[in-house]
């Protein structure tokens, strides 16, 4: 990244942050999955369902991901919906990303699948999730997708963000950042 590069990318950091802490960052008392009380709570949806903050995010993370090897995005559902469908409008032309989202479980009707989208079996895939999965959850979204034969998976855990500024996702197969 030269220095233009990595101004942009430190500039749309900030603005990104600001947008975070107005839009996303509540405070009060919030349970969290893991049972522990927290005196806030960050909602990243509302960030990633506003225009700029969509933008913002998508940019700064198809940046993280662009020299990778992989073929698809994708996670859990909610949490993954917007912002796979914002990383698969950035990818375009320059690296098209397909994109996915797996379901808690199937729903019952149509296709019946937990894994919905553009996930072709043997797909080197990105996977990301918002929080560890709980132990009572029979599987994360990259075991899921792995189930359905699948290969390469990159997963990614939230708490590693872009916010800490560029960085190369490491690791190989089944590895989780």
């Amino acid at each position: 990244m030269d220095s233009s590069e990595n101004f942009d990318f430190s500039h749309k950091r900030q603005k990104l942050l600001s947008i975070i802490a107005r839009r996303s960052l509540l405070r009060g008392e919030f349970r969290l999955t893991s049972g522990r009380s927290s005196n806030f709570f960050i909602d990243l949806k509302k960030t990633m369902l506003d225009p700029e903050g969509a933008s913002l995010l998508a940019d700064l993370l198809f940046e993280m991901i662009r020299t990778e090897d992989v073929d698809c995005i994708g996670g859990m559902e909610t949490g993954a919906i917007p912002l796979v469908a914002a990383l698969c409008l950035r990818s375009w032309p320059e690296k098209p990303l397909k994109g996915f989202f797996i379901r808690k479980e199937a729903k019952g009707h149509g296709t019946d699948q937990r894994v919905d989208g553009l996930l072709d079996p043997g797909s080197r895939s990105f996977c990301s999730r918002t929080s560890p999965p709980p132990a009572a959850r029979p599987c994360g979204p990259a075991d899921e997708a792995r189930r359905i034969s699948m290969h390469d998976i990159k997963g990614h855990h939230r708490r590693r963000s872009p916010l800490k500024g560029p960085q190369r996702i490491s690791g190989s197969r089944r590895n989780s950042l």
